[in-house]
């Protein structure tokens, strides 16, 4: 079973602010939003290419090389030229520190 990493202090992020981190060698971005904090890895399904310089639509982010939109809560993929949702990993609030997990391979 994967373990949680602890990643940000929870007041350390602006709503609309995000942040990069290693969780087991896979770069995943963690946003917070008004309604809390969510995480994604840090891949376009479309090409590879990085998503967390994109812009922000509400609770969208925006793919900065071909313009795919992802559910930031979710992953679910919105437009193309994606078709393939970005995995979300879970996010727990522990002691005033944002924690992340990612479940896939347990």
């Amino acid at each position: 079973m994967s373990e949680w990493v602890d990643v940000v202090a929870e007041d350390a992020l602006a709503v609309g602010e995000h942040i990069v981190v290693d969780v087991d060698g896979i770069d995943v971005v963690v946003f917070k939003l008004e309604d809390g904090f969510f995480a994604l890895e840090d891949m376009c399904t479309h090409d590879g290419a990085e998503i967390a310089s994109g812009e922000f639509v509400g609770d969208e982010i925006i793919c900065p090389r071909h313009g795919a939109r992802f559910c930031i809560r979710t992953g679910a993929v919105k437009s193309a030229p994606a078709y393939e949702d970005i995995a979300s990993l879970e996010v727990k609030l522990d002691a005033g520190r944002v924690k992340v997990r990612d479940s896939r391979w347990d």
